[in-house]
């Protein structure tokens, strides 16, 4: 089984994605984190079958509507939370297959009134969402929240699963990622050791703590499933050429599509000059610019035309479209492949000299 745990730094909220077989489910997807998540899984050659949200959340928008427009993926949440576009809505005791594996629904409310947990079928690892998290839990005082069936919940759905069961949260604010039932029995300071009902629902109604800033924005939008107002596309999809995004953040263009826009971009060759003039050849209309000299030459360039950097391999290159966007290009690429890619595929080189 494939597993990964992904982080979005805006809200500290975990996404999982679990695959098997060619088949995946993404837990917990951040609107803006899906090109990221994308990239991921053509990468890993997976199939995206569904989202699974663990609740209607109040700090960051689902990317289970943004996925589903991508790649037809299933919107699955609580039926509880009642939210529209949802075409799999969840019930406690529900099964979500994928490849050999699936995991169980156990319904946990009491962050809110829709909050599930999603348990593997051998509980050896289970993702809680808010209602339980590292040494603490989510708060109990809005979107039908209450203490008394948050401690229920938690106390007979997630700590009585086996104490070796590892707990996945939603989130944690101090880059904490995992912890397990015997931990949380023994050290949670609100649901663990010797605490009752009392106690519990005691603490919770005296945390005062002022309503998440993304609430009003957040909140309807996932009973949207993520949906923007107006259906509107994703903003952030480059429009000059086709290009395909990786897992480490940079965008690539393919070979192809580099030689029928070539005319629109700007072309800059990040070799040495040996290099530029070697067998390989370079690029027709390339700008020589070592990448040791980028940074300090980016001033030659315009930030209002797309950029394409070009290297032996597509590694330099990679690192020189960092390096290009952190200086305030908006519209770079990487050739993917570099030179050699472009040679095999037998398209045009220059060979003339610097």
């Amino acid at each position: 089984m494939i597993f990964r745990q992904l982080f979005d730094p805006t809200s500290s909220t975990y996404t999982y994605l679990l695959g098997d077989g060619g088949e995946a489910l993404l837990i917990d997807p951040v609107y803006e984190q899906v090109p990221r998540d994308m990239a991921l899984l053509k990468e890993l050659g997976l199939r995206l079958l569904a989202t699974l949200d663990t609740h209607v959340h109040a700090d960051h928008v689902t990317g289970a509507w943004r996925l589903h427009q991508s790649c037809g993926s299933a919107i699955a949440l609580a039926a509880a939370a009642g939210a529209e576009l949802a075409d799999r809505p969840l019930r406690h005791g529900d099964r979500i297959d994928f490849g050999s594996r699936h995991l169980t629904v156990r319904a946990t409310p009491g962050h809110t009134n829709g909050c599930l947990t999603f348990v593997l079928d051998d509980e050896t690892m289970a993702f809680t969402g808010d209602s339980l998290l590292i040494r603490g839990c989510g708060r109990t005082d809005f979107q039908q929240g209450s203490p008394q069936q948050l401690f229920a919940s938690v106390r007979g759905q997630i700590l009585s699963l086996p104490e070796t069961c590892l707990l996945y949260p939603a989130h944690d604010y101090r880059g904490i990622t995992v912890t397990s039932v015997a931990e949380e029995r023994r050290f949670n300071p609100r649901l663990g050791g010797d605490v009752d009902e009392g106690d519990f629902a005691g603490h919770m109604n005296n945390l005062h703590l002022p309503h998440p800033k993304l609430i009003a924005v957040a909140v309807p939008a996932n009973m949207r499933c993520g949906q923007p107002e107006g259906n509107a596309p994703p903003p952030d999809t480059p429009d000059w050429a086709p290009l395909t995004l990786r897992f480490s953040g940079v965008w690539e263009i393919e070979p192809m599509v580099l030689l029928e826009h070539a005319a629109g971009v700007q072309i800059v060759d990040v070799r040495e000059a040996p290099e530029f003039i070697d067998q390989l050849g370079h690029l027709e209309g390339a700008r020589l610019v070592p990448l040791s000299q980028l940074m300090d030459r980016a001033g030659e360039l315009d930030k209002d035309r797309p950029v394409v950097a070009v290297c032996r391999s597509g590694v330099r290159s990679a690192q020189a479209s960092v390096l290009l966007a952190k200086a305030g290009f908006s519209k770079v690429a990487n050739l993917a492949g570099g030179m050699l890619r472009w040679k095999l595929e037998a398209l045009p080189v220059a060979s003339d000299s610097v």
